[in-house]
């Protein structure tokens, strides 16, 4: 039978990885730098209305909102299981916006952070990417922006280390999560227990 000491210095070696993870990325998450560039909450940019909308609202919707953007009037309508993006005119839904469309409403909305999102330099599909680096995504049917850069991914990589998501594979992942937790609980009690018997 392995005795306490031994069995405690081969969990603690084999943790020794796991805890430089943890420490490491721990002191980043304590201190969060360059969080507020990384989660920056990037928005379209409003205008005031310019004229009165009235709107007959249909059975099935719970919430709507009228904004105004570069691209003009926006009918965003929630119902009960989507949102709807409209023209607050016809009450059909308004088409997508052509590559120059959205071009011109993301750099209308990088005036906010210039120097982060800089310039477009390629579009694919509902997405951007900037002179920065960094990726833009539009959700047409809520208006809604999303951001990632560089800073972004490494500090999403540094918590899937601090999680021990290692592999990629959520099943693995998991076991090795658990598998470390009891390492550690049991690296815990082993040096409660030699500390006892020291005492003893």
């Amino acid at each position: 039978m392995i005795k306490s000491r031994k069995l405690h210095k081969i969990i603690g070696l084999i943790l020794v990885l796991p805890m430089l993870g943890w420490t490491i990325t721990g002191l980043v998450f304590f201190i969060k730098p360059g969080y507020q560039g990384a989660y920056q909450q990037l928005a379209v940019k409003g205008y005031p209305l310019t004229q009165p909308v009235n709107i007959s609202p249909k059975a099935d919707w719970q919430e709507l909102k009228v904004v105004r953007s570069i691209l003009g009037e926006h009918l965003l309508v929630k119902t009960t299981d989507k949102t709807l993006h409209l023209d607050p005119i016809t009450l059909q839904e308004k088409a997508k916006p052509s590559e120059q469309a959205l071009k011109s409403l993301l750099q209308d909305a990088f005036t906010q952070d210039s120097v982060r999102y800089g310039n477009i330099v390629s579009v694919y599909e509902s997405s951007v990417q900037t002179s920065t680096n960094v990726k833009v995504t539009l959700d047409w049917n809520t208006l809604r922006l999303s951001q990632a850069g560089q800073d972004t991914k490494l500090i999403n990589q540094l918590y899937k280390i601090h999680y021990l998501q290692w592999t990629n594979h959520k099943a693995v992942d998991q076991v090795l999560g658990i598998f470390g937790l009891i390492l550690l609980i049991s690296l815990t009690v082993l040096g409660v227990r030699i500390y006892i018997k020291q005492r003893r």
